[in-house]
C-alpha cells in the first residue's frame, strides 16, 4: 500500500513536539500540507486555512486535527466530508453529541474515524490491565495534578466553555481508567472549582463506584508546584498497584514490574494507519461521558481569580 498522505490542521506545540517527530519516523504517513493560523513546517506547503488546503491539495488522503477542541467539529465535518480519513487530537471534541455525529459521518463516507487517547498507550498501561484483570480490585484511587503555569502558559482557550480547564489533562486520566478497569465505572458525586474569573473548572474531585459497588475517586488540580502527580492506586487482592508518572511504571507492593520509554505519539499514529487500513473507525466516548456526567451532578464551588 503507498504511503498514507497527510495533513496537520493546527501547528502548536504539540505537533511540533509528538506529532511530527512521530510521522517522521512512521512510513506508512507522508506528510504533504498543513493548515495553521500562525504555524508552518519547514519543506511543506502551508495554508492559513483547512478550505483552503483541501482544496489546493486534493491528493491529501487523511487529516489530523490538532486545534482546541471548541474548533475541531466544524474542521472534523469538512475534511470527512471531502473523503479524508481524521486523527481527533484529545478530546475529540467540545460535546458528546458534536462526535457521535462525526461518527455517523464517516461511516455514511467510508472514511476513518480515530478518537486518539495518548495516555491508554502509555507504557504500562496494557501490563496495568491484565494485572487488574487477574486480581480483584478493592479501591482505586487517582491522583492527576500538575500545573498549569508550566503545561499551558498563556492559552485563553483551555479557560473557556468547551475548553474543559482542569479536565484537559484529568481526561488522560480517565483515558487510561476506563481502559484498565474490568467494569465500567459509574460518577456519583463530583466538587468542581471554577475560578471567579474562569469559564472551566481548576480542580475536580470525583467519586465513582462500579456495578459491584467498588469505589474510585479522581482528583484533579491545576495549582500543583513542585513535582507533578500522575498517578493511579488501586488496592487490590494481590497487594497495592501503582500506575505511576502517567501511566509509564507499573509497581504492585513496592516493587516495580514494568516500566519503558515513551511511545505514545508513535503507537496513535501506527494505531491510525491500521484502522485506516482495515477501512474501519476507533471512536471510544467513555472519558468524555465521564467528563460531560461531571458538568451535570458535579457540585459548582467558586475560588478565587486565578492569573497565569
Amino acid at each position: 500500500m503507498s504511503p498514507i498522505n497527510l495533513a496537520i490542521v493546527g501547528v502548536g506545540k504539540i505537533v511540533r513536539d509528538q506529532h511530527l517527530p512521530s510521522i517522521a519516523k512512521n512510513l506508512d504517513f507522508n506528510l504533504i500540507a498543513t493548515a495553521s493560523r500562525h504555524g508552518t513546517v519547514d519543506g511543506v506547503p502551508s495554508f492559513t486555512t483547512i478550505d483552503a488546503m483541501l482544496e489546493a491539495v486534493p491528493e491529501i488522503n487523511a487529516v489530523s486535527l490538532c486545534m482546541p477542541p471548541q474548533y475541531r467539529y466544524e474542521a472534523a465535518h469538512k475534511a470527512l466530508s471531502a473523503g479524508k480519513h481524521v486523527f481527533l487530537e484529545k478530546p475529540p471534541g467540545a460535546t458528546l453529541s458534536e462526535v457521535a455525529d462525526l461518527e455517523a459521518l464517516a461511516a455514511s463516507k467510508g472514511v476513518s474515524l480515530f478518537a486518539s487517547w495518548h495516555s491508554r498507550y502509555a507504557a504500562a498501561v496494557e501490563a496495568t490491565k491484565s494485572f487488574l484483570a487477574s486480581t480483584t480490585i478493592k479501591s482505586v484511587h487517582v491522583i492527576w495534578k500538575e500545573d498549569v503555569r508550566h503545561w499551558h502558559p498563556n492559552q485563553e482557550w483551555i479557560w473557556q466553555a468547551g475548553g474543559l480547564g482542569v479536565f484537559d489533562p484529568g481526561i488522560n486520566a480517565l483515558s487510561i481508567v476506563t481502559h484498565i478497569l474490568p467494569k465500567a465505572i459509574f460518577l456519583t458525586s463530583a466538587t468542581l472549582e471554577f475560578p471567579e474569573n474562569r469559564d472551566a473548572p481548576i480542580a475536580a474531585d470525583l467519586y465513582f463506584k462500579n456495578a459491584d459497588g467498588v469505589p474510585a475517586r479522581a482528583e484533579f488540580d491545576w495549582r500543583q508546584t513542585g513535582k507533578q502527580s500522575w498517578d493511579i492506586i488501586a488496592e487490590t487482592a494481590d497487594g497495592q498497584m501503582v500506575l505511576a508518572e502517567g501511566g509509564s511504571k507499573l509497581s504492585v507492593n513496592g516493587e516495580l514490574k514494568f516500566s519503558a520509554p515513551e511511545e505514545e505519539y508513535p503507537a496513535l499514529y501506527r494505531r491510525f494507519a491500521e484502522i485506516v487500513k482495515a477501512g474501519t473507525s476507533d471512536v471510544d466516548l467513555a472519558p468524555l461521558r465521564h467528563v460531560a456526567d461531571a458538568f451535570m451532578l458535579g457540585r459548582r464551588k467558586f475560588v478565587e481569580a486565578f492569573h497565569d
